[in-house]
């Protein structure tokens, strides 16, 4: 989990909800099952060198969003089932592309630029310019 959940303290951003939203991308892109455990808040607070309360904040948070589940005397187990999988990758995928148009329209650029610039840059990350 270390290297897949990251913080950075600099950010604006507050660090709970830098750990809140690294769970929701974990979840949404398989990388955690239904089922699995998460690591205990002391645990995870250990590995980012962050206050417990911070990691219990993020975790209450994704409990009464429904993607975790604490089992007293067991753990902290993800609870997504797979149309909330699939209600997670699209949410975050509207905040991603909010935010990227968000961006566009701050730089002066019009949908048909941005648009460009998205496929150009899907282009690219699929190397050969089709369609994934």
């Amino acid at each position: 989990m270390r290297s897949a959940l990251q913080v950075d303290p600099a950010s604006a951003v507050p660090i709970w909800k830098q750990i809140e939203a690294g769970m929701r991308r974990l979840v949404a892109a398989g990388a955690l099952g239904t089922g699995d455990p998460v690591p205990s808040v002391r645990d995870l607070a250990r590995d980012l060198a962050v206050n417990p309360a911070t990691v219990a904040k993020a975790y209450q948070h994704l409990v009464e969003a429904g993607l975790l589940a604490v089992r007293r005397g067991e753990g902290t187990f993800v609870q997504a089932d797979p149309d909330g999988r699939r209600r997670e990758r699209g949410a975050l995928l509207e905040e991603g592309a909010a935010g990227f148009a968000a961006l566009g329209r701050h730089l002066g650029f019009g949908l048909a630029e941005v648009q460009v610039a998205l496929a150009e840059a899907w282009q690219r990350l699929d190397g050969k310019g089709g369609e994934a």
